[in-house]
């Protein structure tokens, strides 16, 4: 169901069939005893049989159209008997809630929610809220599917809100900010997240994304100050499991693993539905991935997918868990399993590097082919995915290329993502002087990545300064010996060439 050049499609399908009630009476007092003989029946016995067709009827009727009977036992014998239970919320409601929460909903409800609100706008246009509602979940459409296609849809909804209340129009701006962190426009996230957090700083939902927001331009400070308003606000429920999601990333940046190890396990506690339990589930299996613990990241990743089955990123990491264990074909079919479910860049960059790292040239080649065609469909949806492309450019197209690339990416997001990966496009173009400038700051950032230390590692060896380049090197097999199927192999390589320092004494 969807709104195309300003019209709105209600759903097929008829409406709920009226249910007769059922009449009611007071019951009167004991029957008489009759004489003898062909006795008539009394008006309280005619009664009861017109009441038991009555709630006869209802009940069939109810059958038929799928509708819920509420039997009111007044009849006798039924005094003391409690009420059948009200029914629980709907999928429109649930999906609502859901979204309002920060919290993904299930594709069903989602479904029904931008089904309702379509129909709903069709006969009120200009009802802001629901415009921004309808917004919101196109998004979350749009993630879930890796459909780039339903972000367009999601902005003219959003921005129909903005026109229709430009003032103090909160949902829309939160609904604009989460629009423009799915298309990895991290500027644009801030400024939303930014203006709807000033008309409304007591609303928790809107710092997530903001604080992501932060975390991809580099702004640790920044997050950490998000981090510590969005803790004050709520710290119980969906919104508690929240605050800990966002605190576990925030440490993770900063290198406190520890912290961020605690913050995500807290997370999983308080996680109110199987959609939020995934996702923290799946942050503490990253955290154990990136501290070199394949096993232990494996337990976590398949934790998210029974909360989550459909949880693609768990997908993924089960991929490279299983792939650094040595069951290489379970790790091609769960990497396969997770393109299925959501063909992003980056994934069919892992998959083709692990194809190429088992000699298998054509498999790879086909992932990188996938790579491109889904780089070109993201982009015609304007998600911005130059950051995976330029990384492989620089290790299987054009060093050149990933140059220009990722020097405009580092300039419109300075994370330490983007530091990393431009100086490695410079070492691989030849440039290592101004490639190393960009891989000591990524590390200063703080985060600790096994691939950010090899990366400085090969620079410095293209330099001549072996010392240096022989303790990162050391450094990303030690944090991390599994961290990429090709590049690990090629790391233990460099050292061996590298051999043992020497051990005579400096020169006076």
């Amino acid at each position: 169901m969807e709104i195309e050049n300003g019209q709105q499609v209600p759903p097929s399908g008829a409406g709920r069939q009226q249910v007769p009630a059922a009449a009611e009476t007071a019951p009167g007092s004991a029957p008489k005893i009759m004489p003898e003989g062909p006795a008539k029946p009394s008006r309280r016995r005619r009664l009861s049989r017109i009441v038991k067709r009555a709630l006869a009827v209802a009940v069939v009727a109810g059958v038929v159209s799928g509708g819920v009977v509420m039997l009111v036992p007044w009849l006798p014998g039924q005094r003391d008997e409690a009420p059948l239970p009200a029914p629980g919320p709907g999928p429109v409601a649930r999906a609502a809630t859901a979204l309002g929460a920060g919290v993904p909903a299930s594709t069903a409800d989602l479904t029904a929610l931008i089904d309702d609100r379509v129909t709903h706008l069709r006969r009120n246009p200009k009802d802001e809220e629901s415009w921004a509602v309808l917004g919101a979940a196109y998004v979350e459409r749009g993630r879930q599917t890796a459909d780039a296609a339903y972000f367009p849809r999601a902005e003219k909804a959003l921005y129909t809100s903005l026109k229709t209340k430009p003032e103090k129009n909160v949902q829309a701006l939160a609904g604009l900010a989460t629009l423009a962190y799915a298309r990895h426009d991290f500027r644009a996230a801030r400024q939303w997240g930014e203006q709807a957090v000033e008309l409304a700083p007591k609303r928790w939902t809107t710092y997530p994304v903001l604080i992501d927001a932060y975390r991809r331009l580099g702004d640790i400070e920044a997050a950490g100050k998000a981090l510590e308003t969005m803790s004050g606000l709520t710290t119980s429920g969906s919104s508690g499991a929240a605050v800990k999601i966002a605190a576990g990333q925030v440490y993770r940046d900063r290198g406190w693993r520890e912290d961020a190890a605690a913050a995500l396990a807290d997370a999983t506690v308080l996680a109110r539905t199987p959609a939020q339990e995934a996702v923290s589930l799946y942050r503490s299996g990253e955290l154990a991935w990136e501290r070199g613990y394949p096993a232990q990241a494996l337990r976590y990743y398949e934790a998210a997918l029974r909360a989550d089955p459909g949880h693609h990123a768990s997908l993924a990491g089960k991929g490279r868990a299983l792939a650094a264990l040595g069951r290489t074909s379970a790790a091609l079919s769960a990497y396969r399993s997770a393109i299925a479910k959501q063909p992003a860049p980056e994934y069919a960059l892992e998959l083709g590097e692990l194809y190429q790292s088992l000699n298998d040239e054509k498999s790879a080649r086909a992932q990188y082919e996938a790579l491109g065609a889904r780089v070109r469909h993201d982009g015609e949806g304007g998600v911005n995915d130059e950051l995976t492309l330029g990384l492989f450019e620089a290790d299987h197209g054009d060093p050149a290329e990933a140059v220009r690339r990722l020097q405009a990416e580092w300039k419109r997001h300075g994370s330490a993502q983007a530091e990393d990966a431009l100086g490695w496009a410079l070492h691989r173009a030849g440039d290592d002087e101004e490639a190393l400038k960009h891989a000591v700051k990524a590390m200063d950032q703080g985060q600790i990545s096994a691939l950010f230390a090899y990366h400085r590692g090969e620079i410095e060896r293209a330099l001549g300064r072996y010392g240096a380049a022989r303790r990162h090197l050391q450094q990303a097999l030690r944090i991390n010996p599994y961290f990429s199927p090709l590049l690990a192999p090629r790391a233990e390589a460099a050292l061996a060439e590298l051999g043992e320092p020497a051990l005579t004494a400096p020169p006076k």
